[in-house]
């Protein structure tokens, strides 16, 4: 092999293994989430979660938040009352179901996100696209069923909420005139401040005050919420930020794109999941049908602001102009 392309190799494998990395600690956010939270402290969870990430995010953009125009700011506020509300429900689903299926109902999105795109087009998706998001269906039927006839339990059909919720926010995104040349690290950071303060007022009246959550916790929990806050959410944005311009977008998004499968390792593997055969080869159908439905995808039409100026946060969740990463 010539020096040359073995070097090439070397150096695209480096790029690629920070974006991997994200993948991975996206797949373990859901296992984090139950290992910090339970029913009653969720709210109070999502608060310390983002009040660790935001002093640091906007020491960053100080100089980009200051130029923020007030069309922008609203923008961006409006946003991240849409993102408060994937949050609410990713995480409520999360301790409410398991951590594998969890991961793969929430990567639904990746199959909704262009049905909708279609619907606002007023344009038919291709074929295979549609055969995908059937198969995608059927699994996620499998798989919530345990292989059986039983409905959805509680959380399943939270997280299923989410990923409705998560398409609805990227077609918003897209569409934002007032956000068209905002930039990506600004209109981050309002939106988690929006969504932070939305955390911080349900938390009046919801559960536990926060400060009272973290005197709590023991270091195994600030161990998993710093994994939370720092590595899903903080490392994950700015690997996005760099691999947008070191690397293919495509690249990134197949990459990005085995967050599924490695939510269904962690849950499988460290949470101990157990789902029975049927519900395993759903589970399979899930992941086939989300990258079989990513690569028959139709392109998405350029409209109002359409440059994923609001990238991904950590949501799920689960592309570097795509929809906040999974809890």
């Amino acid at each position: 092999m010539p020096a040359s392309l073995s070097k090439g190799s070397s150096s695209s494998a480096l790029r690629d293994l920070p974006v991997l990395l994200v993948a991975v600690v996206w797949g373990s956010s859901f296992l984090a989430v139950q290992r910090v939270a339970e029913p009653g402290t969720v709210v109070a969870m999502l608060v310390l979660r983002f009040g660790l990430v935001l002093p640091l995010l906007g020491a960053v953009a100080w100089r980009a938040l200051r130029r923020l125009s007030r069309a922008e700011w609203l923008g961006g506020a409006a946003l991240g009352l849409v993102l408060s509300g994937i949050f609410l429900l990713e995480t409520y689903g999360a301790v409410h179901t398991s951590a594998t299926n969890a991961g793969l109902i929430i990567s639904l999105a990746m199959v909704l996100t262009p049905l909708g795109e279609s619907a606002l087009g007023r344009t038919a998706p291709p074929r295979a696209f549609l055969a995908a998001a059937g198969l995608a269906v059927l699994g996620v039927a499998l798989l919530t069923g345990d292989g059986g006839l039983r409905a959805p339990s509680l959380g399943d059909l939270l997280v299923l909420g989410a990923a409705l919720v998560r398409s609805a926010y990227v077609l918003a995104m897209a569409r934002s005139r007032a956000l068209r040349d905002t930039g990506m690290l600004a209109v981050t950071w309002v939106q988690l401040a929006v969504a932070t303060a939305v955390f911080a007022v349900v938390a009046l009246s919801v559960g536990p005050a926060p400060w009272t959550v973290a005197r709590a916790y023991g270091v195994g929990q600030w161990a998993w919420l710093l994994h939370l806050s720092l590595f899903c959410t903080l490392f994950a944005f700015f690997v996005q930020m760099w691999a947008v311009r070191a690397t293919s977008p495509s690249r990134v998004s197949l990459l990005l794109g085995t967050e599924p499968l490695w939510a269904t390792v962690f849950g499988i593997t460290v949470a101990g999941n157990r789902p029975g055969l049927l519900a395993l080869f759903g589970g399979a159908l899930v992941l086939v049908a989300t990258e079989w439905g990513r690569r028959t995808a139709p392109s998405p039409r350029p409209a109002g602001g359409g440059n994923g100026t609001a990238a991904g946060v950590d949501a799920g969740a689960g592309e570097p102009t795509k929809e906040p990463a999974p809890a």
